[in-house]
């Protein structure tokens, strides 16, 4: 394989933090033998895309950063984009990932050649690699949703999706409407709401907003943090144990949820004066079922006079105008979707063809499905990071790609060691995982009644992990070849 220049031990397809942090992994055990390929023209995924103004997370900083790989110096409890973005390509410079990365090249799918062992991977400029092992990292949040709104053809105006952001359009003194109210739209919105002349948010069910416990980091604390990193590990167990204790509510008893409530009914009336809007602001399904959302400023800024909530469903788009299903038409210069993304789709347009020439979209017709979230029988060598069901509520997500990364490395150790030509998942344990991992979501909070993108039209869960992070590390500790096949 060596002697081949477009073979390869490890295939990465995408470089956000699940490939790179892969990559960090397996730099630091001396591998040289692998390659992440990126379509977009820089690394950083969810953190290269979504660069809308106001953009950062919602989960605290120190949490949201590698174990292995701590930033002591995080300018705010709650990272900006800008500033995850930057760690990220700090990352890549420190373990001088730039060699290992192939920017611009795109995936369009991949054939596995049972004889050889090999993984055959065709890129959308025609070129064809080879790989032992091909791990997908490309995420659940990477493909923007559109929604199919008849006579969108024919505005005459902008429009952009909140990932896809056209920093080139001045929106002062605009009219724009906004679809969508979920986590890009809270953070945006407050920041677009004083330039616009009006602002017409689309809304469809409204969310759950809790306040942010947001502020800068002192200097001082900082300068602590530099100088001793055992407190910013302690801070991190301390965030770690707080989130993870939620758990609790989303997954064991949802009944618990009824409680955070007020908190939620409280931070509405405090910040939104306005009866009318606090009624349109009231979610219609239970705390918790879809992404629990935390802002200090959206509330506020729907407050204003020059912003109006339309919960009447958008019937067709005109030139310059959206008309919605009451018979109102609502002038528009700029439209902006904040619709997410197409999250139960995963691997899609990819197609992946695994033994016997089966294709993956069709092993998952009915909704994707892994074991432990990283690989799917029929598929041997193939590793899935962030793959299905093992999104989370409640803590980071950091912590489960790290547990994976473990798993993964104990795969490719074996193939290595025991001279195996591929692993191939076999079929019981993938049915019985997710049998047991579907009984379980039944009794969580995301199937108490509403639909969400945890879910997919018909009704299966495949995104999200129905328990304690915790309980996931220890499943993915190390491999159990008694799971697979093991041909050489």
């Amino acid at each position: 394989m060596h002697n081949n220049p477009r073979t390869w031990r490890v295939l990465i397809i995408g470089s956000g933090f699940a490939g790179l942090g892969l990559a960090m992994q397996l730099r630091k055990q001396g591998e040289e033998d692998f390659l992440l390929l990126e379509k977009a023209a820089e690394v950083g995924g969810t953190w290269r895309d979504n660069s809308y103004p106001g953009a950062a997370c919602d989960v605290p900083s120190y949490l949201y950063s590698f174990s292995f790989e701590p930033k002591p110096d995080w300018s705010r409890k709650f990272a900006p984009q800008a500033e995850i973005q930057a760690y990220i390509l700090s990352c890549v410079e420190k373990y001088d990932l730039r060699r290992h990365i192939r920017l611009n090249t795109e995936v369009r799918g991949a054939e596995f050649d049972e004889v050889r062992g090999i993984w055959r991977v065709e890129l959308s400029d025609g070129q064809c690699l080879e790989t032992q092992a091909l791990v997908s990292a490309c995420g659940q949040l990477n493909r923007p949703a559109y929604p199919q709104l008849p006579g969108l053809e024919s505005f005459c105006g902008e429009a952009f999706h909140s990932a896809r952001w056209r920093h080139d359009i001045d929106l002062s003194g605009k009219r724009v409407a906004v679809i969508g109210t979920g986590a890009s739209a809270i953070q945006f919105v407050p920041q677009i709401q004083p330039r616009v002349a009006r602002l017409s948010l689309f809304q469809r069910s409204a969310a759950y907003v809790l306040p942010k416990p947001d502020r800068a980091y002192r200097a001082w604390e900082i300068a602590l943090m530099r100088r001793l990193p055992l407190l910013q590990r302690g801070v991190r167990l301390l965030q770690y144990l707080h989130h993870e204790a939620r758990a609790l509510a989303f997954v064991h008893w949802p009944w618990l949820m009824r409680l955070l409530r007020g908190i939620f009914t409280q931070h509405l009336e405090r910040q939104m004066p306005d009866a009318d809007k606090r009624a349109r602001l009231q979610p219609d399904y239970p705390m918790g079922c879809k992404r629990i959302l935390i802002s200090n400023d959206y509330f506020p800024a729907l407050a204003q006079a020059n912003v109006e909530i339309v919960d009447s469903p958008i019937l067709e788009v005109r030139e310059h105008s959206l008309v919605t299903a009451d018979g109102r038409e609502h002038p528009c210069d700029v439209l902006i979707y904040g619709t997410g993304f197409t999250a139960s789709d995963f691997l899609a347009p990819m197609q992946i063809r695994g033994l016997g020439g089966l294709e993956l979209n069709q092993a998952w017709k009915d909704g994707a499905e892994a074991f432990k979230g990283i690989s799917v029988s029929g598929f041997p060598n193939l590793f899935l990071l962030y793959g299905p069901n093992t999104n989370l509520g409640h803590n980071s997500i950091l912590y489960m790609l790290e547990s994976q990364f473990a798993y993964v490395l104990g795969c490719l150790q074996a193939l290595r060691e025991q001279g195996l030509r591929y692993l191939d998942l076999k079929a019981a344990p993938q049915r019985r995982y997710n049998e047991a991992l579907q009984t379980q979501t039944q009794r969580t909070i995301w199937a108490q009644g509403c639909q969400s993108w945890y879910q997919t039209a018909a009704g299966k869960h495949t995104n999200n992990w129905p328990g304690f992070t915790f309980t996931y590390r220890q499943q993915t500790r190390a491999p159990e070849l008694a799971d697979y096949d093991c041909i050489r």
